[in-house]
């Protein structure tokens, strides 16, 4: 941020450094091991008075000279111009803290051009012994000159203590100098062997080629013990979290590992073909291949150094941006374009969001990504990603995944990159139909008070049933709601009733066939591992039936209902009714009937982030495009082919690697539990914590489609956070519940929520939800902002929809109807649609019985409370009914 930048869009200095740079050191390490080569070679032909073997050690000279002075004296002058373009800072970093080792190296390099010009030059007139002193000059140079430059290097991975003293001795010998020496000296000596083949093979056929051909493959084979065993111990001496970043994370590092393991093997078998006796034109094709595969393993291997010591350009120092890990604090508190020396632009302000947008993206993005560029695209990186989501990937940059350097500046700055990067792309399809709902009013039932003998109260588990709606994909909530009903008989000491007792079920018309409206029938044996008849759930049960008696709860159950919000005549409603009626099996007599709304919705907002529109209408749903979009994401960042196999026909539930309680799922062992997985990950990108992001995934939004949040808290302006805790609050709580996962520590270790960690509980989801006498303690009116969160039920038998009151009979639930949708519930699609039970039996919208209401089950007013102390007071919250 000190120095101009170099604005390379389409090649970036990155990019340039590396073609130069893996050219040079391919032909740098030749140099030193060449000159051992040379010297012992040399050496060998005094000793054994091989005419031969010395005529060819004068042969390779010429070789040698031309490749490592010339072409390497000018790739080294090149690398040197391109850093100093690229990364000034960092380069002027280690010129002022090394410059008395630069000056040590530039001794040795002297030596090197000296001796090698003298034992050229004078090889025929100089004695055997000055010649072989020559030589042995040359090769010390060489080494020593190796060995100061690995000091450098090798201190831009792990500076060590230097980062606490700076002291010039701690810097050079550093926790890797050592193992990098051993083995780049090893991979000097195989590559004296390499390139002494290129002269050996061009000899005529004879048995001395032969007999050179072998020696040279001995270079090859006896350093492999050196290079395996200072490989491992330089790969254990880089940091553990570097370890863990950049050879776990970093995708891209998997591919230069790959690269270096394949062409290692390939090395040493085609080394073989010199050994064995085969044609010389075949071995000259051969030196050709193994050349090109020595360029590629080198490159492999100076490929994993680099992305080792990412974010950093020098680790736990100075960022890949150029900008100093000790300035990060103020920089995003102050603003990063403030301190920006060369930049025209020093605070972002509406007229000028996207010019310092560019900027930012030139100062922090610019040294590793191109602009429609050869690599690491930015508008290929970001396709599928609407602004939101742009936003959202530079807010959680370097967190999760810390190889990349976290975005460094204020929150204005962050949205000017995020404007910049999207005025890239073409204009996306990021449109939802504008949604209003429509109020149906919904017939209440009939009840006399005085004549009928049953009450029958039946309701869903859940206050909103959340289904994916993209099987073609993927899914990971498939349709399948779940009712209870609970028959009272009515008298002085009701009875619950289940002997000789049937209740059946129907949704009401337009709504019996879900199969018009989603592919999840077409594709539920690859989703659910069983071919499903169209508009049947999992269970077997359709959109009308009979519910089981569960005789463990003492209630009546129907699972797997397939009801969605779509219906035939092209109206969206999520609150479709359904008509319950307890019928005497004997006779046939119906007993009672009542309706209950199936809340069930298909809103979840990803095209928000991950573009596209809503799949069903512009309404609602996932589209193709964003379902596409998320699995390309999934596949990069988790190295799966989900994309692939469901462009197959094969889309899969995420629940097959991910344990989810609420799907009846295990999952893989070792992966995170669904909740925290998905939790986990946003909670590191979603730039908000409040309402907000849990609307982008949850069907909360007041403005939205579905509007769940419908039951008296909401009225009275209780949101989500304060039950379930802020999003990052949320996912650490989760995130805490998964042992031996390592993903977990991940996610967690750059959050910063609110409640500190330390103080969070740990919640197993869907088994530990928040408790509702944490607030009502003691059914009594809750204290002034009090909070649920973190306050558990101990499992699933203290939940709301499983709790039953203090006699153990009637369910809560029963009397207060389902989670978000608690009695009185005000529905912007009809006012009593889910109050429509309370209405039936005591035409108030407010919980069953209450207020002194007992008559709708005992037939007379009582004078105590039996199922629960609150019974006795006025309902306190009147107002909100108005």
């Amino acid at each position: 941020m000190n120095y101009p930048v170099w604005q390379l869009y389409y090649l970036n200095s990155g990019t340039l450094i590396a073609v130069i740079a893996v050219l040079h050191v391919f032909v740098a390490h030749f140099a030193v091991g060449g000159g051992i080569f040379l010297w012992l070679t040399d050496l060998k032909s005094v000793r054994e008075k091989n005419y031969e073997l010395r005529q060819y050690v004068r042969k390779h000279i010429w070789f040698f000279l031309l490749l490592t002075m010339v072409f390497g004296g000018v790739t080294g002058v090149g690398i040197w111009f391109i850093i100093a373009l690229s990364s000034p800072w960092a380069t002027s970093v280690l010129i002022h803290t090394f410059v008395f080792a630069w000056a040590i190296e530039w001794v040795f390099f002297l030596v090197e051009i000296v001796s090698l010009l003298i034992y050229h030059y004078k090889f025929e007139t100089l004695s055997d012994k000055n010649r072989l002193r020559i030589a042995f000059i040359y090769a010390a140079a060489a080494w020593l000159s190796l060995f100061i430059i690995n000091g450098i290097i090798t201190f831009m991975l792990t500076p060590g203590e230097w980062l606490r003293s700076y002291n010039f001795w701690d810097g050079f010998f550093n926790p890797t100098n050592l193992p990098g020496v051993v083995f780049r000296t090893a991979v000097c000596i195989m590559f004296a062997g390499l390139f002494g083949f290129i002269t050996a093979v061009s000899m005529p056929q004879s048995d001395f080629r032969d007999k050179l051909l072998r020696y040279c493959a001995k270079w090859l084979y006896m350093p492999l013990a050196f290079l395996i065993i200072s490989g491992f111990w330089y790969f254990y001496a880089i940091p553990e979290n570097a370890r863990l970043t950049n050879f776990w994370l970093n995708r891209q590092t998997a591919n230069a590992v790959n690269v270096f393991i394949v062409s290692s093997v390939l090395i040493y078998l085609l080394t073989l073909i010199f050994i064995m006796k085969t044609s010389r034109k075949l071995q000259q094709i051969a030196v050709f291949i193994l050349v090109l595969i020595g360029l590629a393993w080198i490159g492999g291997f100076e490929y994993i150094r680099e992305y080792a010591r990412k974010p950093y350009v020098i680790y736990g120092y100075m960022y890949s941006p150029s900008v100093l890990v000790t300035d990060e604090e103020r920089l995003n508190k102050e603003g990063f374009l403030k301190y920006a020396k060369w930049s025209p632009i020093k605070e972002v302000t509406e007229k000028n969001k996207l010019l310092a947008g560019k900027e930012l993206f030139n100062l922090q993005c610019l040294s590793c990504h191109t602009i429609r560029g050869v690599k690491n695209d930015i508008v290929e990186k970001t396709k599928g990603l609407t602004k939101l989501g742009i936003l959202s990937q530079i807010y959680g940059q370097g967190k999760v995944r810390d190889y990349m350097p976290k975005f460094i500046g204020t929150e204005k700055e962050m949205e000017a990159l995020a404007e910049f990067i999207a005025s890239l792309h073409d204009k996306r399809e990021n449109k939802k139909t504008d949604f209003k709902p429509i109020q149906e009013e919904v017939s209440i039932p009939s009840f006399n008070s005085q004549k009928d003998e049953y009450v029958l109260l039946a309701w869903s588990t859940l206050g909103e049933k959340c289904i994916t709606d993209s099987d073609k994909w993927f899914s990971f909530l498939y349709p399948g709601s779940s009712f209870q009903a609970v028959l009272i008989k009515r008298g002085l000491k009701p009875e619950i009733v289940s002997e000789n007792i049937e209740i059946h079920y129907e949704v009401q018309k337009g709504y019996e066939n879900p199969s018009r409206h989603s592919e999840f029938w077409k594709y539920s044996e690859s989703l659910k591992g069983k071919k499903l008849a169209e508009n049947t759930g999992v269970t077997g049960k359709g959109l009308s039936g009979v519910f089981d008696y569960d005789k463990e709860r003492n209630i009546f159950s129907a699972e797997g209902i397939p009801v969605l919000p779509y219906r035939d005549d092209g109206k969206f409603n999520p609150y479709p009714v359904f008509k319950a009626k307890a019928i005497h099996k004997s006779t046939g007599r119906i007993l009672q009937t009542t309706k209950f709304v199936a809340p069930v919705s298909t809103e979840l907002r990803c095209f928000e982030c991950h573009s596209g529109a809503p799949r069903w209408n512009g309404i609602s749903g996932i589209s193709d495009n964003t379902a596409k979009n998320i699995l390309r994401v999934h596949d990069r960042n988790n190295g799966t082919k989900l994309l692939e196999n469901a462009l197959k026909g094969k889309p899969v539930m995420c629940q097959k690697c991910h344990e989810d309680f609420i799907v009846k799922s295990k999952g893989i062992k070792r992966h995170n539990s669904f909740s925290a997985s998905m939790h986990g990950w946003h909670a590191n990108y979603i730039p908000w914590k409040d309402e907000r992001a849990c609307n982008l995934c949850h069907p909360n939004d007041a403005k939205g489609n579905t509007r769940c949040n419908r039951d008296i808290h909401a009225k009275i302006g209780i949101g989500c956070t304060r039950c379930h805790g802020r999003l990052d609050e949320h996912a650490s709580a989760v995130l805490l519940s998964q042992e031996g996962t390592t993903t977990a520590q991940l996610l967690l270790r750059n959050l910063k929520p609110e409640t500190p960690i330390s103080e969070i509980k740990p919640r197993a989801p869907w088994i530990q939800e928040p408790d509702c006498l944490s607030c009502h303690v003691g059914f009594q009116k809750p204290a002034n902002n009090v909070r649920a969160f973190n306050k558990w039920t101990t499992d699933t038998a203290g939940l709301y929809r499983n709790r039953k009151e203090n006699t153990e009979k009637i369910p809560c639930i029963a009397c207060h109807s389902s989670p978000h949708a608690i009695y009185p519930a005000f529905n912007e699609f009809g006012k009593n649609r889910d109050n429509i039970q309370p209405m039936q039996y005591q035409g108030t919208p407010l919980p069953i019985s209450s207020e002194m209401k007992c008559e709708v089950c005992h037939k007379v007013k009582m004078q105590g409370s039996p199922h629960h102390a609150n019974m006795l007071r006025a309902f306190r919250n009147k107002k909100a009914l108005q």
